[in-house]
């Protein structure tokens, strides 16, 4: 029982600290937010397990914050940074933002206009299309597939 109990106890403990962790990185970098999902994650550069363990990742490379395809990736997972869990639930036209981490923490607003599943070697979703776009990658429930979320500019 003891054990149990160190157990329940350090899992805990590292779903505080993920948590003060967060809400350090959301006042420091880009934030992503949908709203409808009760989605609020900071988006760091790079896509390395270190990145995503914690956060959102923007692939390098690709777009700027309101600029070109703007990709980020992010877990759907119980074991690492909950980010996209609810990702699953996304509905065409519901409303993305990105708030830039300048002084004025400018906002941006995407609105969803595609959700679709893609192989994990189809990287194209990250090319530029000459828009300006908001594209997520996070992988299905099971881990096979990749969910991409694709949202416009709206100006």
């Amino acid at each position: 029982m003891l054990l149990g109990i160190s157990v329940l106890g350090v899992f805990g403990w590292k779903r505080i600290s993920r948590e003060i962790e967060k809400q350090r990185l959301l006042n420091e970098c880009v934030v992503f937010e949908i709203p409808d999902l009760d989605i609020k994650a900071p988006v760091m550069d790079g896509t390395e397990h270190e990145v995503l363990s914690k956060a959102a990742g923007h692939f390098p490379g690709t777009g700027a914050v309101g600029s070109g395809n703007y990709c980020i990736a992010g877990h759907n997972s119980t074991i690492y940074a909950e980010i996209f869990n609810e990702m699953k639930h996304i509905k065409i036209g519901m409303k993305m933002y990105l708030i830039d981490n300048d002084e004025q923490r400018t906002k941006y607003t995407y609105t969803v206009t595609k959700n679709f599943i893609v192989e994990p070697s189809e990287t194209w979703v990250l090319d530029d299309f000459g828009d300006d776009r908001i594209t997520i990658v996070t992988c299905t429930d099971d881990g096979t597939q990749r969910q991409i979320v694709v949202g416009e500019l709206q100006t």
